[in-house]
């Protein structure tokens, strides 16, 4: 289970690619950093990747049906909006910080809120979602 917050998780998600483990990750950025590096270890070595955090988990368990990956089309990744959901492009041109760092619905710790409340996090997501299920980014739609 790789769950070591930033590119500190790459290291081990090689090693146990290398070692052909099952690797349970919800280390978004090895995949966002390396993901090339990584897919080319799981590759070589047997591994396999297993996405745990929410939207990936969900995504890999409804693939599990499918008898080709050629039958996958698209993805949506949903975003809740956060704390800016519903606001114009005028309301958005003066948010403060703390207004960032106000989601409604989670606790993540500064950086995450942010990334969330800018939807750099759903940007990062889409990422991982191209190394995970190998789909082109323009087959991954992100909706609010």
């Amino acid at each position: 289970m790789n769950s070591i917050l930033g590119l500190a998780g790459l290291a081990p998600t090689i090693a146990a690619a290398k070692c052909g483990m099952r690797i349970a990750i919800a280390n978004k950025e090895s995949l966002v950093a390396a993901g090339d590096i990584v897919k080319d270890e799981v590759k070589k070595g047997g591994a396999e990747l297993i996405p745990v955090d929410s939207e990936h988990s969900a995504i890999f368990q409804c693939l599990q049906g499918m008898n080709k990956k050629e039958e996958l089309k698209s993805i949506i990744l949903t975003a809740s909006g956060g704390p800016f959901f519903g606001k114009t492009r005028a309301d958005l041109q003066n948010v403060t910080l703390k207004e960032a760092l106000n989601h409604p619905n989670w606790s993540m710790g500064a950086k995450i809120t942010v990334d969330s409340a800018t939807m750099m996090n759903k940007g990062l997501e889409l990422i991982e979602a191209v190394w995970l299920f190998d789909i082109a980014p323009d087959k991954v739609d992100i909706v609010v």
